[in-house]
């Protein structure tokens, strides 16, 4: 009988401790909305007339005349950033040594970011769905993060590339919280052990952009899920607002952030991993390095919502069915340096 009842306690600390996590967080703020809000779609031979052609892995692609693209082609010298943006913070970007690489073009990695925005939303979402959308590939290497049972997270950021290599665009991304190669699935353990590594480890779902450079340099380059899509950016007032439409141009989708207070402190690196399969099914890894210039997190989900319509990427995001916040990332100011793919060896497999 005493065996039974040490079971019995045991059993319900373990069961406590698995739902426990997800007993602290607020409920996602998710609104339904109908819009018939609608802009100029975008296409591939969209010239607006600051632009210029050029050619760029079999692609014509209108970039801005004189940008940092059409004079450099993403080996920007950092003389030329400081003359054109002494306001910008150039000293981390001396540290690091570009390498030229070729990915069906020609391009010199890391690309630089130097001045940009983002917010970001973690999500407590399916996890049946979830493992529906790994390929079978990536799920041999990396498994979905559990932070609760039958819970994954899924990472939903907007991102407005201010002053970069790229010269600006803004994107979406959403993508699967993994476990780092190889390694198990501990669910909260496994994610505080990437956060105390300062390398979180995720596979890429969507990642629509607004220029056909972006376009195809991630689809071409980095075997990034990239599309073409106008995208709305807005800093007025108390929050920060992406607004996304659809490739007809029709509203489907705004994430709103609140603009948190940002307290004085230290530039911080983080790197960001990505998993993906290029056009021969083989898997690649690729990588962002990001230095938080000004960040503020908070866990309130009051601070960040998603309107979301009948469009394409709204039903995609309803079909995850998130549920709770686990953080919002509020980071008014970052630089990146992004590093093109590498071939998975089999020693990382």
């Amino acid at each position: 009988m005493r065996k039974v009842k040490i079971l019995l306690i045991v059993a319900i600390v373990l069961v406590a401790l698995l739902f426990s996590p997800g007993l602290f967080l607020k409920s996602a703020i998710i609104n339904n909305i109908t819009s018939k809000s609608k802009v100029n779609p975008i296409t591939s031979d969209s010239i607006a007339k600051t632009d210029t052609l050029i050619e760029l892995a079999g692609h014509k692609i209108p970039v801005l005349k004189g940008g940092m693209f059409d004079r450099y082609r993403s080996n920007s010298p950092l003389s030329v950033v400081a003359q054109e943006r002494p306001d910008i913070d150039l000293s981390w970007f001396k540290t690091l040594q570009k390498e030229k690489k070729e990915v069906g073009f020609i391009t010199y990695s890391p690309n630089f970011y130097y001045s940009n925005t983002s917010i970001t939303a973690i999500y407590t979402a399916d996890m049946n769905k979830i493992k529906k959308l790994l390929p079978a590939e990536v799920k041999n290497l990396v498994k979905p993060i559990s932070y609760t049972p039958g819970r994954g997270l899924i990472a939903i950021t907007s991102y407005a590339y201010h002053y970069c290599d790229n010269d600006s665009y803004n994107e979406l991304s959403i993508s699967i919280v993994t476990t780092k190669p190889n390694k198990s699935n501990w669910g909260l353990i496994s994610l505080m052990g990437e956060v105390n590594d300062k390398s979180l480890w995720g596979y890429v779902l969507k990642l629509p952009v607004n220029t056909e450079l972006a376009r195809v340099r991630g689809k071409v380059g980095y075997n990034l899920p990239k599309w073409l899509i106008p995208i709305d950016y807005n800093t007025d007032g108390n929050n920060t607002t992406f607004t996304y439409y659809d490739e007809k141009g029709n509203m489907d989708f705004s994430m709103v952030g609140k603009k948190l207070e940002v307290t004085n402190s230290l530039p911080e690196i983080n790197r960001s991993n990505f998993i993906n399969l290029n056009t021969k099914g083989q898997l690649t890894h690729g990588y962002s390095d990001i230095r938080a210039i000004k960040k503020a997190s908070s866990k309130i989900s009051e601070d960040i919502q998603l309107n979301l319509s009948a469009g394409p990427l709204s039903t995609f995001i309803k079909s995850l069915a998130l549920k709770k916040l686990v953080r919002y990332d509020y980071q008014p100011e970052f630089q990146a340096a992004l590093y093109t793919p590498e071939l998975v060896n089999e020693n990382n497999k």
